[in-house]
């Protein structure tokens, strides 16, 4: 039975031979004190050459692949494998945990590097995206994630010249990255024509933004910026895996196994190969490389360490040798010396020296080596192979004796015998050889019993048997040396074994788990002497256990180092040391073995601290020595808090049954009642599970939980108040310091803390996010900042948070079993305990982890379970109460002495200035000294102490104790039944409140005519309540049974109360003693009902589906109602007292007669209108809304009419008390609707005058009471949370701006497709002809003539090298608000169009740019705060979009938020101090996101609304209170800590008020909101509650509102159509009732404001129609600053052929000539019709103009009258052209056609002919420079050239080739074939253009894109430049005359951009 506790014996480990040289690299460094770390296996090892001494760092969990070293060089990170990864920040000195960093990546960490100054630490991931992850390690805490690559990372470094910038490196790529903000934005390297595309293995940084990185085919590449610049060819002759950056300069290691060192500009000063060195091998492969001074330390691929000094640089020292890569089994010690001998796959055997703990002898086999033994003498060491043979060598100089070969199969065991002369040979074909060592190895026998491969053998001590296992585990014996199988269980019964290294048998079955496979414990080995045993396994373990250990699933230590497999453990010959070697690690690990009698002096070494938990005691079994557990605490283990339906999964339920409701709900439903009920007393607290939750407050209130609400009880006045912010049960309370702050956690799928005030009951911070199903223990530091939470999923995970930021801190795994309490020390703020069953724990933090040590009990010591904890008088100290009444004093983690305190489980103790209190289940309160020596006083809990004064009655003498605190002269007392006490210190005791004790509670009644109720529970008690002031229990009477209902009769003298067990008993309300008791059924009784009047029958619903009816006067049974065909819920009688209506559990309506019971039919209209007596059915047509919308997973389990038959209270399985208004016809009703019940509400009734509400909570054992307030009587307050499942069905209001802004999905950039409906083969896919006269090289032919006429350019032609943007004409105003904003005191605007930010001076017109953003920008906000001058936030459209916050002047980018918006972001603002951003999402739930923008950290993220969010803002006074509006909403919001609480506006009493759609927000002084609806009202509310209608503030929808900070004015916007008096801007005082109104004289017939923002006296205002206008507050003036298309796609675009002009055309009908010097348009033709192509006369006098419906108008310039006019197609015209000798006129269409005028014939433009055969529809043509040829670009990507003017197709390629063309805008011909790219599979290139010196194209595609080429460009994929800042799809292109600019227009965002050229100087 000794197996029942682990062996008192220890391992320490003493030395580890290895390195991982495979697989990693950079992974060997000098540490500050010139030691050398490293790592191997799972163990971080520092070594120290001088003292030849290692110090290992055991906090990993898996095999450590990657290190990095910290600049000061003596903190080391180091990553790990494994399912959920992890990062140590550990220190090398004292090899302790400094911050453990989790949670992030998966598979493992691949690379690790600090910033220069070690505050940052970067890691990157081995998932499929290689995750780049930046860290403030300190903290723990992720700054910024970003996917790294699609292929494996090798390398990463920080820039340590250039803040904020990474590179990476790896297969195929290098990345040069920046962070800014929360985003890290990588650049790819360039490799261009310097060097080939390759992989980057390492790399360092230098100054100049230089890069060197080595390559794999061994040469060095080096970066400037991102472009490659240079290449130092053959630096090494294969792949550089290493480079090492020091003072001197760099150091590189390579595959070729040289060292090369280079000085500080890479030139270099020598090599070092070590493979010409007396250490060398052939293959030698260096892995990582360390330079500092005159040391170099060298790690190879072959598990060696080299340390060269330079200037004897031929003689590498070795200090460190290890087996090389393949796997590691052959083990075998010897047995008169410290040596231990090992073989591997890497097919060397190798000898070490246990004592010098070195390499001694080293031989290299033939073959891999998979077991070894060495004879008795010593002298022979015998090696079996992995082919089937055994080779023997000398010991002594590894000289061969024999090899013999007689198996095929490997050779897994081998073993010599005692006497030294057999050799025993296990194989793999399952057979044993026997052989004679003294006959050369002759063979004697054969073993053939097993069925399976021998894994291991062992010999008996007389050498005459051996056993063998194999790997079915059987176990078998022979007699030797023959080798005949024993059967006889009594021959083998005497044997004494040699030595034992078999895994089965009994001796051994403890070794076992108790459910485990067969074969994962691969070795053992006996101590007999020390009566210990050692195990190896496949987790990585080894473990010590008791020797013999005979029973399953013994107790044992672990010591955990080697990764994967630990294969082999052998002791030592003299038993001081246990070896064991790794498989896959192929290390060796030789621990101390430290015996009982040492076990004193070894504690100083305390246990291992470990994030894995090593030496610990715990293991599989149940047959300790811990008691029973007590029966309360095994019941509350057994508690599960899991719901089926959590409360936050509510609105996601209530969408998806939303949707199959569609069609239901077409009646109109009756509002919400008028009456409201407010909490008022709640009788109970919750002990029956929760402790140490009772507490004093600052002003000596009291402050408990029950339920799901927060309690502060007055006993002053005997009142309580409410903190209501919780939605299911309270599990932990515990109270801030300054004991004004309470902390609560609650039940929840993802449960919260909330930190909430006693005073003012508001919330002041909300943690969530890290614990599943429920929190159940909190508490504060001492200094009140932090806080320490425990939950209760499966690992009781720990977390600690800073609370007021809502932020973790760190978290940590903290028990299997459950854990009951956390205390954070007072003394030192970064440690604490947690204590729970059979656990006590010590925790200190490390960054983003904790790191726990167990309670160490000693050695005869068990683990008791621990109830309580409380730390002493100093940080040492530390107290417990356990499960057997005991306290345990503990110093730092020793348990140091146990005082017997209670009979039964300690629950609570308290620690005091003096001295301690504690309280156990035995119900007797002790007060203690301050070491607990002494036991001052105890009091005793019973009914004799109670005061004469106290209320309420005390159930039971001594009730178990679960909290104290003391404060105020008194000690504070929650009993496990509900009670909570006053204990004086002399000793009387005073009852304040109590409550019902555990078991469900469903009966209730109230009294006919007091204030009184009863109640009955299943804790089989009946008691009756007060409801007045007094409210106390006024008798309770105990039940042999638990009750289900009860029922006063009508005179309220008698009270009938149904059982469980089927009876029912009368008794007397007064004092409760029986009247009359039945008991006729079985089953329990359900419901009890005296009929009305004289209360002369009596029915009884019992759950066998039967009512039983009573005459009371007779006490007999007059009837029974049968039919119902489930048990029975609810009856009521009607008021004559004949008619009784049923509800069954099958949701059937029935109606009995009284007294026979005959069954009744009745028509369900009739229903209401006979008059009953109560209603409390929850069935029938009247009560048809109050079942929820998600009626199928939730009942409505009660409910209740007032007698004035107008408000029905209801209560659900949710645990929501809801009102409606009766009779509540049409589903799903409107409701108000309390939660303060946790789970069901079990019964609801009004008290007989309607005043009050009595609800009962079954599993929560409350009783609430709650007032009732009329209609029109409301105080403001914020608990009625008055929602309804479906929101209004009236609309909001219609408007077609608005729908459009709502329903506008926005194309991501990356996504578009094609503008035109093109079809056929891309031009880049065709297949050439090839020319028809290739001509011979020498011809005689003439020249080629040119391509292209060059016109109006200088004789010396300059390509063009580059396009910068000069000006954009274009504002976003159709579907984007609040978007133009005043900058430098009013003297610039800025705004936005596509995706660039403008910055526009209104004096001079110049613009400038932000052009970081990717894809469209949809809003953008200015921060207003004086600190933060000229800074502006944009959010864009995008997959994953990003949020740019920039200063305004310079452009710089100050950070970027990548965000978890899908689609995009819609809406920014900053608050008050702005510092913090606000920014809503596209997506579906709306994400409403905080953010800290500085840092780029998010703050907190909440769904906002299931409808689209326009518009929300921050208060301008607040960083905490926000409001956001959209479609039929509007909510207020209140940031606390990291979690957003929201309201929705009231529409309160204001009649007829309904919930609009709101357009915009504005605020006013006291907590005033105004919003602006779609119906042109402005809303103004208080707080969230409606407060008065501005009615038709605008005439249309008001989109938007300013609030002018310095004087509180503000501005409207609206839709309207200018009137004398109204204007679509008002000016508004603070409080809207006063406005003045301005016309903005922009001729359009109605004016839609979508921008406004006001400056010093004036006003800015950005139009639907793409117009800025400012307007004079004064004098009314308005100014028109910008002006834009206002409908795209802009797509007709021409140039004047001589001026800085030109002309846009678009679908908005309106044609506009635009002046690029004075920037401005000039004037703009309005033609009533979509147009589509515009183009000038070569003369520029006239211009004409093809509309979308077939027409064309030709107009003179100078006059603007048309000259004609002609419509002879009826679709889309889509390129109008001159001839350039002014002649013809070319009209293409879409309807597959051109057609030519000649215009010498005059206006009457009659068509002289058309082209023939045009394939598709016409998308460019271009005339020839002589006018005689027309070529046409076609919608099948064909071009086809036409004669002029006869239309005749020309086929001849060779004439096409001798064209001349006067312009080339075709995007089709060979020589444009390189203008499509790679990409287009669905986007294409729209647009292109040659410029006037024909030696330059510009181009346009659907992605948005402007390139720019050289032309011709015949080859495929040409090389170009590229030009972002349209949104998708350029439609038009142009240069302006003399190439000065190129004019792009937009398709999706109406603007036209204007790039200046920069030409390539002479």
């Amino acid at each position: 039975m000794a197996a029942r506790s682990a062996p008192s014996c220890h391992l320490r480990l003493e030395w580890v031979y290895g390195y991982r040289g495979h697989q990693c690299r950079n992974n060997l460094y000098y540490t500050a004190a010139k030691e050398i770390v490293y790592f191997v296996a799972g163990v971080g090892v520092v070594y120290s050459p001088r003292e030849h001494r290692q110090k290992f760092y055991r906090g990993h969990s898996d095999d450590i692949i990657s290190l990095a070293l910290h600049p000061e060089r003596v903190l080391v990170a180091t990553g790990q494998v494994g399912k959920e990864p992890y990062i140590c920040v550990w220190d090398s000195y004292t090899v302790q945990t400094i911050s453990v960093l989790k949670d992030v990546h998966t598979h493992g960490i691949a690379c690790l590097a600090f910033d220069l100054d070690g505050q940052r630490l970067v890691s990157v991931g081995l998932d499929s995206k290689n995750a780049v992850c930046v860290w403030d390690w300190k903290r723990g805490k992720m700054l910024s994630m970003a996917p790294g690559h699609t292929d494996r990372i090798f390398d990463i470094s920080w820039d340590v010249y250039q803040p904020n910038k990474l590179v990476s490196c790896g297969v195929k790529h290098i990345k040069f990255w920046s962070l800014c903000g929360n985003a890290l934005t990588p650049k790819r390297g360039v490799f261009g024509k310097t060097g080939d595309l390759q992989t980057i293995l390492c790399l360092a940084c230098a100054r100049d933004e230089l890069t060197y990185s080595g390559a794999l085919n061994g040469d060095i590449y080096v970066w400037k910026g991102i472009n490659l610049i240079r290449t130092i060819q053959g630096a090494h002759t294969a792949g550089i895996f290493s480079m090492n950056a020091c003072e001197e300069g760099f150091a590189t290691g390579g595959r070729d196994g040289c060292i090369r060192l280079w000085d500080l500009t890479f030139k270099p000063i020598t090599v070092i190969d070590l493979r010409e060195t007396d250490q060398g091998y052939k293959g030698l492969s260096v892995r990582s490389v360390c330079w500092r001074g005159d040391h170099i330390l060298v790690g190879t691929q072959d598990s060696e360490i080299f340390e060269i000094v330079v200037h004897e640089r031929n003689k590498p020292f070795l200090i460190m040798q290890g087996h090389c890569e393949g796997e590691l089994w052959a083990l075998a010690v010897h047995p008169t010396k410290p040596l231990a001998v090992t073989g591997s796959d890497d097919r060397s055997v190798r000898i070490w020296s246990l004592v010098d703990h070195a390499l001694i002898a080293r031989c290299n086999m033939e073959e891999p080596i998979r077991c070894a033994a060495v004879n008795v003498d010593g002298i022979h060491l015998a090696l079996g192979m992995k082919d089937g043979s055994f080779t023997v060598l000398r010991v002594r100089d590894m000289t061969e004796v024999v090899h013999i070969k007689d198996r095929k199969e490997a050779i897994h065991e081998l073993k010599y015998s005692p006497d030294g002369t057999y050799l025993a040979v296990g194989c793999n074909d399952s057979s044993v050889d026997i052989y004679g060592v003294s006959q050369r190895y002759k063979k004697f026998g054969e073993c053939v019993g097993s069925l399976s491969f021998i894994t291991h053998l062992d010999w008996s001590s007389d050498s005459r048997y051996l056993q063998t296992n194999d790997g079915n585990g059987k176990r078998l014996f022979y007699r030797m040396p023959g080798g005949k199988e024993v059967t006889n269980k009594e021959e083998i019964k005497g044997v004494h074994w040699a030595s034992w290294t078999c895994v089965s048998g009994l001796e051994v079955n403890g070794i076992w788990p108790k459910y485990s496979d067969i074969n994962d414990i691969n070795s053992v080995d006996g101590n007999y002497t020390g009566q210990v045993l050692v195990t190896a396994d496949d987790y990585g373990i080894v473990k010590l256990f008791r020797y013999p250990c005979l029973r399953k699933g013994a107790k044992f230590k672990k010591y955990i180092g080697h990764s994967a497999h630990v294969t082999n453990v052998r002791w030592s010959h003299d038993y001081q040391w246990v070896i064991s070697i790794g498989g896959a690690d192929h290390s060796v690990f030789q621990w101390k073995f430290i015996p009982e009698r040492k076990l004193k002096d070894a504690l100083h070494i305390a246990p291992q601290e470990n994030l894995a938990d090593s030496n610990s005691d715990e293991s599989d079994s149940d047959l300790s020595d811990v008691p029973e557990l007590d029966s309360e605490i095994e019941q509350e283990t057994q508690l599960t808090y899991r719901r089926q339906v959590y409360t936050e999964d509510l609105p996601q339920l209530k969408e998806q049954y939303k949707e199959k409701q569609k069609s239901g709900t077409s009646k109109r439903r009756e509002r919400a009642p008028g009456n409201s009920i407010r909490l008022h007393f709640v009788h109970g607290y919750r002990g029956y599970d929760c402790r140490s939750n009772l507490f004093y407050t600052q002003i000596g209130e009291i402050v408990y939980h029950v339920a799901a609400v927060g309690v502060i009880y007055n006993r002053q006045q005997n009142t309580q108040r409410f903190y209501l912010g919780h939605d299911d049960d309270i599990l932990c309370l515990a109270i801030h310091p300054v004991k004004d702050y309470v902390a609560t956690g609650q039940v929840g799928r993802d449960p919260s803390v909330h930190i909430w005030d006693t005073e003012t009951i508001k919330p002041l911070s909300i943690l969530k996010g890290y614990h599943q199903y429920g929190v159940c223990a909190v508490d504060f530091s001492a200094d009140g900042k932090r806080l320490a939470s425990v939950g209760i999923d499966d690992s009781h995970t720990i977390v600690l948070w800073d609370w007021k930021k809502g932020e973790k801190l760190s978290i940590a795994r903290g028990s299997k079993d459950k854990i009951f309490v956390v205390k954070m020390n007072p003394y030192v703020p970064d440690k604490l305990i947690t204590a729970g069953i059979k656990h006590m724990k010590f925790w200190r933090r490390a960054g983003g982890g904790l790191i726990g040590r167990k309670g160490y009990v000693g050695t005869p010591g068990k683990n008791d379970t621990m109830m309580c904890a409380v730390y002493g008088w100093t940080e040492e100290m530390a107290f417990s109460g356990t499960s057997t009444g005991d306290v345990c004093i503990w110093r730092d983690i020793f348990l140091v002495k146990t005082v017997k305190a209670h009979d039964g489980p300690v629950f609570s103790m308290h620690a005091l200035e003096k001295g301690f209190v504690t309280g156990g289940k035995d119900g007797v309160v002790a007060l203690w000294d301050d070491s607990f020596e002494r036991c001052l006083k105890t009091y005793a809990i019973k009914r004799a102490a109670l005061a004469p004064g106290s209320k309420g009655l005390l159930l039971e003498d001594n009730p178990s104790i679960r909290a104290i605190s003391l404060g105020h002269g008194h000690l504070l007392v929650g009993t496990k039944n509900g009670e909570i006490l006053e204990v004086d210190k002399s000793g009387p005791i005073t009852l304040l409140v109590q409550g019902h004790m555990e078991g469900e509670v469903w009966g209730l009644a109230t009294h006919p005519y007091l204030p009184i109720c009863a109640t009955v529970s299943d804790d089989k008690t009946l008691r009756i309540w007060d409801l007045s002031p007094s409210h106390c229990m006024l008798a309770v009477r105990k039940l042999k049974k638990g009750g289900r209902c009860c029922c006063f009769s009508p005179d309220g003298k008698a009270l009938a109360v149904g059982l469980n067990d089927g009876s029912f008993l009368m008794a007397n309300a007064d004092t409760l003693e029986d009247l009359v008791s039945f008991h006729h059924r079985k089953d329990i009784i359900s419901d009890i009902r005296f009929s009305p009047g004289s209360g002369k029958y009596l029915a009884v619903a019992s759950h066998d589906s039967f009512i039983d009816i009573y005459n009371v006067m007779s006490s007999k049974r007059v009837g029974t109602c049968k039919g119902a065909t489930s048990y029975i819920t609810h009856i009521d009688w009607d008021v004559r007292g004949k008619l009784l209506q049923v509800n069954t559990g099958a949701k059937e309506q029935l109606f009995f007669e009284a007294p026979r019971g005959k069954k009744q039919t009745i028509p369900s209209g009739e229903v209401e209108k006979i008059g009953w007596a109560s209603w409390t059915s929850v069935l029938g047509l009247c009560c048809e809304g109050i079942w929820p919308v998600i009626g199928e997973v939730t009942d409505v389990t009660a409910s209740c009419l007032t007698s004035d038959k107008t408000v029905l209270a209801t209560g659900d399985d949710l645990g929501f008390v809801k009102l409606f208004r009766y009779p509540a016809k049409g589903k799903f009703g409107k409701f108000k609707r309390y939660v303060a019940h946790s789970t069901h509400v079990t019964n609801v009734r009004w008290t007989f005058d309607d005043s009050m509400l009595v609800t009962l909570g079954g599993t929560d054992m409350s009783l609430m009471v709650w007032t009732n307030e009329m209609e029109g009587y409301r105080e403001k307050r914020p608990c009625d949370s008055e929602e309804s499942d479906i929101d209004s069905e009236e609309d909001g209001g219609y408007d077609s701006d608005v729908t459009r802004e709502n329903e506008i999905s926005y194309t991501i950039r990356a996504l578009s497709t094609n503008i035109r409906p093109v079809f056929g083969i891309k031009p880049h896919l065709q297949q050439k002809e090839p020319s028809v006269d290739e001509r011979p090289p020498v011809s005689r032919a003439p020249p080629q003539p040119v391509k292209l006429q060059t016109n109006n350019v200088g004789k010396k032609k300059r390509p063009i090298e580059d396009l910068v943007l000069e000006l954009v004409f274009g504002y976003r105003g159709r579907d984007c608000r609040n978007n133009v904003h005043y900058l430098n005191d009013g003297d610039d605007i800025i705004y936005h169009t596509a995706s660039v930010g403008i910055l526009h001076n209104i004096a001079t017109g110049t613009q400038s740019f932000y052009q970081e953003h990717n894809d469209d920008i949809l809003c953008l906000t200015v921060n207003q705060h004086p600190k933060f001058i000229n800074i502006v936030a944009t959010g864009q459209v995008a997959t994953a979009p990003s949020i740019h916050i920039w200063d305004a002047v310079n452009k710089q980018t100050l950070s970027i938020l990548r965000c978890y918006h899908s689609k995009g972001v819609c809406s920014v603002s900053f608050s008050a101090t702005g510092k913090l951003l606000l920014s809503v999402g596209l997506d579906p739930e709306h994400t409403i996101t905080i953010w800290r923008w500085q840092e780029g950290a998010k703050v907190a993220s909440r769904a906002g609304h299931n409808q689209r969010i326009f518009v929300a803002e921050f208060r301008p006074d607040s960083d905490s209170q926000f409001v956001s509006v959209g479609v039929k909403h509007v909510k207020f919001w209140t940031l606390a800590g990291r979690a957003l609480l929201s309201k929705k506006g009231l529409l309160s009493t204001l009649q007829d008020a309904r919930m609009q759609t709101m357009l915009a927000v504005a605020f006013g002084a006291n907590n005033l909101t105004f919003t602006g609806t779609i119906s042109g009202d402005v809303c103004v509310w208080k707080d969230h509650i409606l407060c008065r209608i501005v009615a038709k503030a605008h005439n249309g929808p008001v989109f938007a509102m300013y609030t002018t900070l310095r004087d509180g004015l503000i501005v409207t916007g609206g839709k309207e159509r200018p009137s004398k008096e109204g204007g679509a801007v008002k000016l508004w005082d603070q409080e809207l009732r006063r406005c003045r109104a301005f016309r903005l004289e922009t001729g359009q017939v109605t004016d839609c404001v979508r921008s406004v923002c006001r400056g010093k006296g004036k006003i800015l205002v950005g139009t639907r129609n793409a117009e800025i206008i400012e307007v004079g507050e004064k004098n009314a003036a308005c100014n028109i600053l910008v002006n834009g298309h206002v409908d795209g796609p802009i797509w007709g675009l021409a140039t004047h052929p001589s001026r800085e002009f030109f002309l846009s055309a678009a679908e908005d009908g309106t044609v506009r000539l635009w002046d690029i010097a004075d920037k401005k348009m000039l004037n703009k033709v309005n033609l009533g019709h979509a147009a589509r192509t515009v183009c000038y006369s070569p003369e520029g006098d006239m211009v004409a103009i093809g509309m979308k419906n077939g027409e064309f108008i030709i107009l003179l310039v100078s006059s603007l009258k048309i000259w004609g006019k002609k419509r002879d197609r009826r679709c889309a015209i889509h390129d109008i052209r001159f001839s350039p000798d002014s002649r013809f006129l070319a009209v293409g269409s879409s309807e597959n056609s051109v057609d030519f005028y000649d215009l010498t014939l005059g206006p009457t433009l009659n068509r002289i002919s058309y082209c023939k055969d045009i394939p598709s529809f016409v998308i460019q043509m271009d005339f020839s420079a002589d006018s005689r040829h027309l070529q046409v670009s076609t919608g099948c990507y064909k071009r086809h050239v036409y004669e002029v003017p006869s239309g005749k197709h020309l086929m001849d390629q060779a004439a096409i080739d001798r064209i001349t063309w006067a312009t080339w805008t075709s995007i089709l011909g060979d020589e444009v074939t390189g203008i499509w790219s790679r990409h287009a599979e669905k986007a294409d290139v729209t647009c292109a253009c040659v410029s006037h010196s024909g030696i330059s194209l510009v181009t346009g595609d659907d992605f948005g894109m402007v390139k720019l080429f050289d032309f011709p460009c015949p080859e495929k994929f040409a090389k170009h430049k590229r030009f972002l800042g349209h949104s998708p799809h350029v439609t038009n292109i142009r240069f302006t005359s003399g190439d000065r600019h190129v004019i792009s227009a937009g398709g999706d965002d109406c603007s036209l951009f204007v790039w200046k050229c920069v030409h390539m100087p002479h």
